[in-house]
C-alpha cells in the first residue's frame, strides 16, 4: 500500500473516532448516565444549576404553578396519589410522541394517578401555541406553566421530555426519565410506586 493511501485510511479512522466522540458528548442523552435518554436539550439562560438535583428516597420539592387556564395547582395538593411530573415543550418531538399516552393514563387511572405537565413556558413563542397543542391533541390533564423555568431548573429537567414519578407519601421512588415513555413504561412505573 502506498504511502498517500495510508495517511489518507489513517485520517478517516482518526475523523471517525472524532466523531463518535462528538455524537456521545454533545448529542446522545446517554453520555450523561441516563440509558434511557432521548431527550432534547434546553439550556436555560442565566440560571445556576445545582449539580445534585432531586434523588430518588427524597421528598420531592413542593411547587405551585398556574394552569394554562389560571388556575393555581401545587404538588403537596396531591399528597395521598400517585404523582407523574413530565416536563416538556410544544416543539419537542419526543414530548408530542408521548402524550398521547398520558392522556390514556390520565383517563385509565383517573383517581388514583394525577399527571402534572409542566410546560417549559419560558421556551415557548406563546400561550397560543401551548392551547393549540392542547387543543389538537385533546389533552384534559393539568398543564402548568413554569414561566420562569423556576421548576425546570430545581427538577434538572434540562433535556425534554423528563418525567418523575412521585409515590403517595410524596417521594421520589423511580429514578427520573429523560426522553419519551411509551404507555408500558408508564403503566410499569406508576404501578412500582407505593
Amino acid at each position: 500500500m502506498n504511502i498517500m493511501l495510508k495517511r489518507i485510511l489513517g485520517l478517516a479512522i482518526i475523523g471517525v473516532l472524532l466523531g463518535i466522540i462528538v455524537y456521545n458528548t454533545w448529542f446522545d442523552d446517554t453520555a450523561n448516565g441516563d440509558p434511557e435518554g432521548d431527550g432534547i436539550f434546553v439550556q436555560p439562560d442565566g440560571v445556576d444549576i445545582d449539580t445534585d438535583g432531586v434523588e430518588v428516597g427524597d421528598m420531592a420539592p413542593n411547587f405551585k404553578l398556574q394552569t394554562l387556564n389560571g388556575e393555581e395547582a401545587e404538588l403537596a395538593d396531591f399528597r395521598g396519589q400517585k404523582v407523574m411530573i413530565n416536563f416538556w415543550a410544544t416543539w419537542c418531538p419526543p414530548c408530542r410522541a408521548e402524550m398521547p399516552h398520558m392522556q390514556e393514563i390520565h383517563e385509565e387511572y383517573d383517581d388514583d394517578v394525577v399527571i402534572l405537565a409542566v410546560n417549559a413556558t419560558s421556551q415557548e413563542t406563546s400561550h397560543d401555541n401551548v392551547q393549540d397543542f392542547i387543543d389538537e391533541l385533546e389533552l384534559t390533564f393539568p398543564i402548568l406553566m413554569d414561566e420562569t423555568r423556576e421548576v425546570n431548573v430545581r427538577y434538572q429537567a434540562l433535556s425534554l421530555p423528563t418525567t418523575y414519578f412521585v409515590n403517595t407519601e410524596g417521594e421520589l421512588q423511580i429514578p427520573r426519565h429523560v426522553g419519551p415513555l411509551s404507555y408500558d413504561d408508564m403503566v410499569r412505573k406508576i404501578e412500582e410506586l407505593d
